[in-house]
């Protein structure tokens, strides 16, 4: 746990975020509230820019000294990304994860905050608009699911199973089609594999002991920072496909989470065999 992190503050935040900005456009947006980024299922809502301001002016009023990431900011200002690997203490925020479900109606989405540390992610939120629900964790002091009530959850990542038996995420989008074709026919080794396109629902499903592995091509931070940490805190082995640590910085290499790192191991070698 770090003293500069006032996690309950910066919990409430993305609440209120989702209050103000998020919930009243969910299914509520109009002709010209969304658009298109890079590709037809990559897009931006006014939800998400809106909620995106109102979590920075909060922040910046909590952590004055802290660099601010987020994806639209980014989306703005790409060189802003390569601020992240140098910053004494930066705030890393996706205002809504899984916009493509928000804009087609699905109540699947989240807000992801990370706080970055001198290059270590150091805590994580994943809060739930629907459930109004935070999955939580700070380095060093476990997982937990904090509901409105007050109780709490320790999170924890389900025992390893046999290969053939594993449920999990299998996000492929991102490779090229000779690697995917490889990933997908092997992929018949497991029991099931699906993906939401909501890394932060996804993230919450393993940590709640409901699937096996979860597997990631592209890096953006604010889409893996905070759940990368509170799997590691729930007990999971999570690497790169080479093995290595995932860090702030890192935007590609690929990313496994496993109940061990026998079952990693055993993952990458029989299913994701990619280049590491």
């Amino acid at each position: 746990m770090t003293s500069t992190v006032d996690i309950a503050a910066l919990a409430n935040i993305l609440q209120e975020a989702a209050v103000v900005e998020i919930l009243p456009r969910f299914r509520n947006l109009g002709d010209g509230d969304v658009r298109m980024k890079s590709e037809a299922i990559d897009l931006v809502t006014e939800a998400d820019e809106a909620a995106e301001r109102l979590i920075r002016t909060a922040v910046e009023a909590l952590m004055p000294d802290a660099l601010f990431v987020g994806e639209e900011s980014v989306a703005a200002d790409p060189g802003l990304l390569e601020k992240l690997t140098d910053a004494d203490l930066a705030v890393v925020v996706d205002p809504i994860d899984g916009t493509f479900n928000f804009a087609s109606g699905l109540p699947l989405f989240g807000v992801m905050l990370s706080v970055i540390s001198k290059g270590e992610t150091v805590a994580g939120i994943i809060y739930d608009p629907i459930g109004n629900d935070w999955a939580l964790c700070e380095k060093g002091s476990g997982a937990w699911l904090c509901r409105p009530d007050g109780s709490q959850e320790q999170m924890f990542m389900r025992p390893s199973r046999p290969l053939s038996q594993m449920i999990g995420i299998a996000n492929t989008g991102f490779f090229d089609i000779e690697a995917r074709r490889r990933i997908l026919s092997n992929l018949a080794e497991v029991r099931l594999f699906t993906s939401y396109r909501c890394a932060a629902h996804e993230y919450r499903l393993l940590g709640q002991g409901h699937m096996d592995f979860a597997m990631y091509n592209k890096l953006m931070p604010w889409d893996h920072l905070a759940g990368s940490l509170m799997m590691q805190e729930a007990g999971a082995h999570v690497a790169r496909f080479d093995g290595s640590a995932y860090l702030p910085q890192h935007v590609s290499g690929g990313l496994l989470v496993a109940a061990d790192i026998d079952a990693w191991q055993d993952l990458r070698q029989r299913v994701f065999t990619v280049d590491g």
